[in-house]
C-alpha cells in the first residue's frame, strides 16, 4: 500500500465511521413549550404542548407541603438557591399533582420555568440531560414521578448525579424533585435484607438509605380522612360546575370510597369523574 493509497483508505474509515455516529443532540426550542418529556434511544426532549394537571387552590389537605414546595420553586424560578424535593407517602395523595400544580402557578406569576419530565428507566442517561440543560438559559424543574428502588438497582448511582453533580456539580439552573410511596426510595424489607445479609451491615444500607438524605426538602403526604375527602369532591364540584346536593354527595361519596378500599384525593378525583358523565359535564384536561 502507497502512502497515498495508505492515506485515501484512511479518510474513507474516517467518513464512514462519522456517518455511522450519532449528531450531536441538538438544544430543543425552549420556548416553544413549557414542558418536555426525555426520551432516549435516540436522545430528544419533547415539548408537551398541554399538561394534564389540576389547579393549585383544588389540592385539599397538604397546605404545608404546597406552599413549602410554592416557596423553594419561586426562590429557584428568581435565581435564588433552592434545594431538590423528594415528596414521599400515601398513594394518590396528589404528590405528582402538586409538582404540577407548583409549576403552573409560578408561569402564571410570570415566571418561563420549564418542567422537563424523566422516567426513572431513563436514570442512566441522565448525564446527557444535564449537559444539554446546562447550557441553557433556562431554568428547569426536573422531575421524576414514582421513583423507587429496588434489590440490585443501580440506577440509585446515576440518580447522585442529579443531586450531587459529581466534580462539575448539579446545574445552577435545573433543580430535581422527585415522588415516591417509599421515605428512602426502596422497601423496608430491602433495608433489613441488607443488614441481615451485608458483611459490613451499616455500609451496605447507609449506600442506599442515604440517597434520600441528599434531598434537602422531604415533604410527607399522609392519608386523608373523611371530611377532607368530601371536601376534595366538593371543590371538584364547584370548580367545574357540576350540581349536586350534600346528601347525596355524601352518601355517593361514602360508598364509592368503600368499594375501593381506600380514600384518598385519587379516589375522590375517580368519583368525581364518574359523577360528572353522569351529570352530562365535560371536563376539561
Amino acid at each position: 500500500m502507497t502512502g497515498a493509497t495508505g492515506d485515501d483508505a484512511l479518510i474513507r474509515i474516517a467518513e464512514a465511521l462519522e456517518r455511522m455516529s450519532p449528531a450531536p443532540l441538538a438544544a430543543p426550542e425552549f420556548d416553544q413549550a413549557g414542558a418536555f418529556v426525555w426520551h432516549t434511544d435516540p436522545d430528544r426532549l419533547e415539548p408537551v404542548p398541554h399538561v394534564s394537571r389540576v389547579a393549585i387552590d383544588l389540592l385539599v389537605g397538604v397546605n404545608r407541603s404546597r406552599d413549602t414546595l410554592l416557596e423553594n420553586t419561586l426562590q429557584f424560578a428568581r435565581g435564588l438557591p433552592a434545594n431538590n424535593a423528594l415528596l414521599w407517602g400515601a398513594r394518590g395523595m396528589g404528590k405528582s399533582s402538586l409538582v404540577k400544580a407548583v409549576h403552573a402557578e409560578v408561569q402564571a406569576q410570570g415566571m418561563p420555568l420549564k418542567i422537563v419530565e424523566l422516567q426513572r428507566e431513563d436514570l442512566p442517561s441522565v448525564s446527557r440531560l444535564l449537559n444539554l440543560l446546562r447550557g441553557a438559559r433556562h431554568r428547569f424543574v426536573l422531575f421524576c414521578d414514582d421513583l423507587s428502588f429496588s434489590h440490585d438497582d443501580q440506577h440509585y448511582k446515576s440518580l447522585k448525579a442529579v443531586l450531587d453533580g459529581g466534580i462539575e456539580g448539579r446545574p445552577e439552573n435545573v433543580v430535581f424533585y422527585a415522588t415516591s410511596n417509599r421515605r428512602h426510595l426502596m422497601p423496608r424489607d430491602m433495608i433489613e435484607n441488607e443488614r441481615s445479609s451485608a458483611i459490613n451491615p451499616s455500609e451496605a444500607v447507609e449506600e442506599k438509605v442515604s440517597l434520600s438524605d441528599r434531598f434537602g426538602l422531604w415533604l410527607g403526604f399522609h392519608p386523608c380522612d373523611q371530611d377532607e375527602y368530601l371536601q376534595m369532591i366538593r371543590g371538584y364540584c364547584d370548580a367545574y360546575g357540576v350540581q349536586t346536593d350534600d346528601e347525596t354527595l355524601r352518601a355517593e361519596a361514602i360508598e364509592w370510597q368503600a368499594t375501593r378500599g381506600a380514600r384518598s384525593g385519587r379516589v375522590a378525583w375517580q368519583y368525581f369523574i364518574d359523577l360528572a358523565g353522569r351529570k352530562g359535564v365535560a371536563i376539561p384536561r
